[in-house]
């Protein structure tokens, strides 16, 4: 078979996008980013070309311009359906156009049009945007520029309009035909102390003395084949702040733009309080479609998704409190739950969920998540136990609007904490089910551990909540404030708020300050944060703080075409072109009328080749082909045959359950057989594959020590837990000072200091089951603790200080 390496559509044409320039500047916690692609039409025919890329969904789009011949052309931003009817209308004249727009079912996916490029022609069009950071528990901000947009598994007929089901063509990393440069500027008042990324970078150079701005780059040839992470670390990052912007000249000064705006950070001193230690109903919804057998990143010897999935499972199944209820739901094409209803944590149904856990595979196709949501929320509450939902997945749903107003719906009875697994997972959906409920989200990539972030993130589940929060100002006569942000009805410890507000009225034309003052209640106490600003607006040519709250309103109202009233549509779009803020109901537009003559003769059109999580693949090109009776994807030398797939793009493609990636996954590449399992109102597909990975927890003896833990916090005295220690049983009895007394409570010391000498880097993840077996000793072992360490200490031959069991 010919081999074209690199060659990107099923008629082997060139790439007319030939690289991307990104310039990043970084002020303190907020991005703002200019973005070039740098198009060359090499053919001999006039072209259209269409680029289908992701986004962060926090990311406020405000500007779109093209360059051609050194003529600048700056794009309107239009309601969309306008937007293209007059796009439809200039290629239909000859006139070279342009369109970017965002995703009528995702607000982390858009799509640039290039019209009329003509032979030998070369243009550059550049995008703008601003960005909120993200606070990791480290105290790193964490910037992404985004590579890797994996399809997504379609939900409705309606989804098949998104602009995911372009065809467009997609390559191995190693063959992505065009390249990535980015140079990143920082700056921050409280000194920059280092940057790390995924990628190659240059070393950083400081531009100042007192290190408070510094420029690192990407290294030079980067392939755009991976999300690009950058982790900032300042000096200090907790420190409140108000920073005040000037609105703009030509608007009315008590618009939305013309008002001046302010952008209030608080990092609330909130104690840790632990909730009542029988409170919650805690449900676990974790993915397992196909694409969970992939690794958890680009290295081989990571592992399986899927696999620490189970261990994060587990750690959590061991960390929850006697007398709270749960559940654990996994999901694919249908999905399945461990109990018809949530049941009480007790020893029996904590035991019989880890031997489920054990077994667990990503076996159940594609991803289809809407459902049991669905049957999550419709079961009646437990009383006195708040439901805390838990959503692990790789995020690859089409239709996201669908599931962010199912969980919007549903955000008075419950919290939702979610987890995006690998590059590629949707940011819309991961972020915003998080935002509605008053949860909080986190993304695995790299080296990212689940366990880690779950953990994290129970722990906030955990704490006792806190309530009645509530915003006052203190400012001069004449002068007001009006929230923009969303009403914020839980905060956590460690956690970053973010305020926007708008000032209307009469600025003091002295110098002067203003307060602002955050108040909430803990278990009945009282608790306050306050600072004092300048009330002396600052100039910014990019108005970044007036549109990032201009996409906070936005991001409340807009949820897609079909899931959005009338009423809030009409209100999106006004602020989207008042701010000049891109929604899912506007699209910016631009017209060259001035080209020598318009083109003549049909286009040909491009979908610009995209990156995908393609893991294992050996193979050199991978491509589409269209004709006038089939189409299908050709893996060229790794299946070796035509794949068919439905026309929704990847959403159920004809080779069993897990669709496109089950295709493409090398456990996965030999059916056994195939069978249809009814569920309520569709049928799905379940494949039976050949599957000769080892079950339960591998060769983590960590693990393999948690997983034998009791539901009340202690341990066992038997043969498993002697041969993790590597000592006989035998020699472990008679080493016990205390041989009258239930045997649990030696075998209980020994493994928290076991975990303590062999796995002290992951603390983290055990801190909680540490906790209750430390909390079960002192229930039962009382004066006895003492003698117990030494002689563990003395058996182990480990040091630890006692103070691990409160002494």
């Amino acid at each position: 078979m010919e081999q074209h390496c690199g060659l990107i559509t099923g008629n082997k044409e060139p790439v007319p996008l030939k690289s991307i320039s990104v310039t990043l500047s970084i002020n303190d916690f907020v991005a703002s980013v200019s973005a070039t692609l740098n198009y060359e039409n090499e053919e001999k025919v006039p072209l259209e070309t269409i680029f289908v890329f992701p986004m962060d969904e926090d990311s406020a789009v405000y500007s779109f311009e093209a360059s051609v011949d050194g003529k600048k052309i700056v794009a309107e931003l239009q309601e969309k359906m306008q937007a293209h009817r007059k796009y439809e209308e200039a290629l239909s004249q000859g006139h070279q156009a342009y369109l970017l727009e965002e995703d009528d079912y995702s607000r982390d996916v858009f799509s640039c049009n290039v019209g009329n490029l003509q032979p030998g022609a070369k243009v550059a069009v550049t995008l703008r945007y601003v960005q909120e950071l993200p606070l990791e528990t480290d105290g790193a901000l964490r910037y992404v520029l985004p590579a890797i947009l994996n399809p997504r598994y379609q939900l409705s007929e309606q989804s098949a309009n998104s602009c995911l089901n372009i065809k467009a063509p997609i390559v191995p990393l190693e063959n992505l035909p065009y390249t990535l440069n980015m140079v990143a500027t920082i700056t921050s008042q409280h000194g920059i102390e280092r940057v790390q990324s995924n990628c190659s970078l240059s070393p950083m150079q400081y531009l100042a003395d007192d290190k408070t701005s510094a420029q690192v780059s990407l290294a030079e040839g980067h392939k755009f084949d991976r999300d690009v992470e950058l982790l900032i670390y300042y000096n200090e990052v907790h420190s409140p702040s108000v920073a005040v912007e000037m609105g703009m000249q030509d608007m009315k000064p008590d618009s939305l733009m013309g008002a001046p705006s302010a952008m209030v950070s608080f990092y609330p001193d909130i104690p840790e309080v632990e909730a009542s230690k029988a409170c919650g109903e805690f449900v676990f919804l974790m993915d397992r479609s196909g694409s969970m057998e992939y690794h958890m990143n680009n290295q081989k010897d990571s592992q399986l998704r899927i696999e620490t999935a189970k261990e994060t499972l587990l750690l959590l199944l061991k960390s929850l409190p006697m007398g709270c209820y749960f559940n654990i739901y996994g999901f694919g094409s249908f999905y399945e739950k461990f109990f018809p209803e949530s049941v009480k944590y007790t020893q029996e149904t904590m035991k019989e969920a880890v031997q489920r856990v054990k077994d667990l595979k990503a076996d159940l196709g594609g991803t289809e998540i809407l459902r049991p949501l669905c049957d999550i929320y419709k079961a009646p509450s437990i009383l006195g136990h708040p439901l805390q939902l838990f959503v692990f997945t790789d995020g690859e749903v089409d239709d996201t609007f669908s599931v962010i107003k199912e969980v919007q719906l549903n955000s008075k009875r419950h919290r939702c904490f979610s987890f995006g697994i690998g590059e590629g997972a949707s940011t819309s959906l991961i972020k915003s089910i998080a935002r509605v409920s008053g949860g909080t989200a986190e993304f695995i990539t790299d080296k990212d551990r689940m366990q880690t972030k779950a953990l994290g993130s129970l722990k906030f589940a955990l704490n006792a909540s806190v309530g009645d929060i509530s915003l006052s100002w203190k400012l001069p006569p004449g002068l007001s404030a009006t929230i923009l942000s969303p009403e914020h009805t839980f905060i956590f410890r460690g956690q970053r708020l973010i305020i926007y507000a708008q000032l209307t009225g009469t600025l003091p034309q002295v110098e002067s300050s203003g307060e602002v003052c955050l108040k909430y209640t803990l278990q009945g106490r009282s608790l306050e944060n306050r600072v004092t600003f300048s009330l002396q607006p600052k100039a910014n040519n990019s108005f970044t703080i007036h549109r990032l709250a201009a996409k906070s309103l936005i991001q409340r109202k807009d949820l897609g075409s079909h899931e959005t009233s009338e009423g809030e549509k009409e209100d999106v779009v006004s602020i989207s072109i008042q701010s000049g803020v891109l929604s899912s109901f506007t699209a910016f537009i631009a017209i060259n009328k001035e080209l020598n003559q318009p083109v003549q003769g049909p286009l040909a059109h491009r979908a610009i080749p995209r990156p995908m999580m393609l893991q294992d693949l050996t193979v050199c090109d991978l491509n589409y082909y269209d004709d006038d009776n089939s189409r299908g994807l050709l893996l060229d030398d790794v299946v070796g045959e035509v794949i068919e797939y439905s026309p929704n793009l990847f959403g159920a493609a004809n080779v069993g359950g897990g669709g496109f990636y089950d295709a493409l996954n090398p456990y996965k590449r030999k059916l056994a057989s195939v069978s249809m399992v009814k569920t309520s109102d569709s049928y799905s597909k379940k494949a039976n594959f050949q599957n000769n990975k080892k079950e339960g927890f591998g060769e983590n003896f960590a693990i393999q020590l948690i997983s034998l833990q009791n539901a009340n916090g202690s341990w066992e005295l038997d043969e498993d837990l002697s041969k993790i220690l590597g000592t006989s049983l035998e020699d472990i009895k008679a080493a016990n000072p205390a041989k009258d007394r239930d045997p649990s409570m030696w075998a209980t010391v020994l493994a928290v200091l076991w975990l303590h000498a062999n796995d002290k880097d992951l603390k983290c993840e055990w801190e909680l089951l540490e906790r209750k077996a430390v909390a079960w000793l002192h229930d039962n072992a009382g004066s006895s603790i003492p003698m117990l360490i030494q002689a563990a200490k003395s058996l182990l031959k480990v040091s630890v200080t006692p103070a691990v069991f409160g002494f």
